[in-house]
């Protein structure tokens, strides 16, 4: 997986100060006074602000208590219209009905690093000034210091190369496990010139030779392809009939698996061109002529860093919803993160 848009020290998505197509994700959900509207990835809350403004309800979920600790003023203007809460957004479904609502009108995912986290150097996402290796969104688990001193040298290898589709991945994880033999890796600098060493950037090289292998590190600590796939399944069943779905990503593979699990969702004929036809399935999702947007020219000239940003939209029809199979989205075999955590590492 590439960031297709990266920048020196900066692994993730545009900076959420400013909402990419803000303007388009408000004519996808068309929110107001009478509808309620989760955002999953509250962030700096320039979504949610905008959806507050219509008069809908939001329900605000950030599995990251600082987020949630930086919504404060935003529940004091708005009040009860803004419901705050720390969590995951694959759980959004659990979470909208804990709080009492069984369907909501509409759902928002901005798959990116919010400011805050790149802002803060003790959070480690950047290298651009060195900080601890961590990583994590939620501040609790496994943590990329963890990662990178303790994986397997061949499971080292295929996160970088997969998750980061760094093709020196081989090269750096040697390295890697190189250094760790002598010294504990502790820092983004450090590892960032771990990196540099088998890897030095050419005068042609837009990024820095450590932007890929961070943000694969970053995916896998925060499992993100793995949430952002429940998160589409909970989405699905948190939504009404006619309700929206809009899911704004900024890389290759995350905007894969949203387009997967639309392909899915529409229906139509199961089976293959080489067996027959099992059944007809019924769509759980409707998509419009314009379910694929990508940023107008005067915001990628505004914000450069939102000219890799797409948004894909999709209406919940009134069937109930499908199978939730993970296999569809073809993801990556990874070493478990739950099993490297029982190894007490």
């Amino acid at each position: 997986m590439k960031d297709d848009n990266p920048i020196d020290g900066v692994v993730g998505g545009p900076i959420r100060h400013v909402p990419v197509m803000l303007n388009e994700v408000l004519a996808c959900l068309a929110p107001d006074a009478e509808k309620l509207i989760v955002d999953g990835t509250f962030g700096a809350g320039g979504y949610s602000s905008a959806i507050l403004e219509t008069g809908a309800r939001v329900i605000a979920i950030d599995r990251d208590p600082s987020a949630i600790r930086g919504g404060a003023q935003l529940q004091d203007r708005f009040k009860e219209k803004l419901m705050l809460v720390q969590g995951e957004f694959s759980q959004l479904d659990k979470i909208s009905t804990d709080l009492g609502f069984n369907a909501v009108d509409g759902v928002v995912l901005d798959i990116g690093v919010s400011s805050m986290q790149l802002d803060e150097v003790a959070r480690g996402f950047s290298f651009r000034n060195d900080g601890p290796l961590d990583m994590r969104m939620a501040q609790s688990g496994i943590s990329a210091r963890d990662v990178v001193n303790h994986v397997d040298q061949k499971d080292l290898t295929r996160i970088i190369g997969i998750l980061g589709d760094e093709k020196k991945a081989s090269s750096i994880s040697r390295a890697i496990v190189r250094e760790r033999q002598k010294n504990y890796i502790d820092g983004t600098g450090q590892l960032a010139s771990i990196v540099a060493s088998v890897s030095p950037r050419r005068f042609q090289d837009k990024i820095h030779p450590a932007t890929r292998t961070f943000q694969a590190l970053r995916i896998f600590v925060n499992q993100e392809l793995e949430q952002l796939a429940q998160a589409l399944f909970a989405a699905e069943r948190a939504l009404k009939s006619g309700g929206q779905l809009a899911v704004v990503t900024f890389h290759s593979l995350e905007d894969r698996l949203v387009k997967l699990f639309f392909k899915d969702r529409v229906g139509g004929q199961q089976g293959s061109r080489h067996l027959p036809i099992v059944k007809e399935r019924q769509a759980s999702f409707e998509l419009g002529p314009k379910h694929l947007i990508k940023p107008r020219l005067a915001e990628t000239q505004r914000n450069p860093r939102s000219r890799s940003a797409k948004l894909r939209c999709g209406q919940r029809t009134g069937h109930e919803p499908m199978k939730s199979d993970m296999s569809i989205f073809g993801l990556p075999n990874l070493v478990s993160l739950s099993a490297f955590s029982s190894r007490g590492e």
